[in-house]
């Protein structure tokens, strides 16, 4: 199950939130692209764990994702361990995805940092042989190596390295984010009424999903964009690469 892109969020919805349009683009180039889940995002105020696994199959559907796994860490407590970067590894030694998408270095939610740097640092490890993993069948995994990981933005507005043009999918982006309906008060979710609000859950966090887009496209000439951070230095072939 080789992927060109493998996308991989600590919440279910991180990804749709801040990298979808992106995925959708690249999905529509003609390249392939699977999602990886840290945690079933159970210590969410609303909705549970099981709602959620349902909104997150459904929305990885509607993209046409390759396939979406969960890895079932502690949501809030995940640690930075043995046990979880070889969790990482062994999915990234089956589908060997070119690209890594993971969550923002630094933002408002603190599993999100975190995240980043077990995700890049995992997608390190598992090019080296020494480290062994198994597939289900008890097979020895080749190691592999993405040939980069870059991190979305997410609730923090990071300065970006690179920007990438969503215009012709923000709509798209905004139904993937929707799927997710225990999360929004929505007018056709009546039965996820909350008592309690969340940063994401009124309408004015969608139009600022579509403002923060737009943000972020207004320097490249773009009407809506992406933002991504880089580890490393991002290298182009030729000027003309850059838009």
């Amino acid at each position: 199950m080789k992927v060109d892109i493998l996308a991989i969020g600590v919440h279910p919805d991180d990804v749709e939130l801040s990298c979808s349009g992106t995925l959708l683009r690249h999905l529509e180039m003609g390249k392939t692209v699977g999602l990886l889940d840290l945690t079933r995002g159970e210590l969410g105020t609303r909705g549970t764990a099981e709602i959620r696994d349902r909104e997150a199959a459904k929305a990885a559907e509607l993209m046409g994702a390759a396939f979406r796994k969960n890895l079932n860490m502690a949501d809030g407590f995940f640690e930075y361990n043995h046990e979880n970067i070889i969790k990482i590894i062994q999915v990234l030694r089956w589908c060997q995805p070119d690209i890594v998408l993971a969550n923002a270095l630094s933002d408002r939610h603190p599993d999100h940092g975190r995240a980043a740097k077990l995700t890049a640092d995992a997608c390190f490890y598992s090019g080296l042989v020494k480290i062994p993993t198994y597939d289900e069948d008890g097979n020895l995994q080749d190691r592999w190596r993405p040939k980069a990981v870059y991190h979305y933005v997410q609730d923090h507005n990071l300065p970006p390295d690179f920007v990438i043009d969503i215009a012709p999918y923000i709509e798209k982006k905004i139904e993937l984010v929707k799927a997710f309906r225990s999360q929004f008060d929505l007018p056709d979710a009546e039965e996820y009424k909350h008592e309690l609000s969340t940063p994401i859950s009124g309408k004015d966090f969608i139009d600022f999903l579509y403002a923060k887009a737009r943000a972020y496209g207004r320097g490249a000439g773009f009407e809506y964009a992406e933002g991504f951070n880089a580890a490393r230095t991002p290298g182009v072939n030729n000027l003309f690469d850059l838009a």
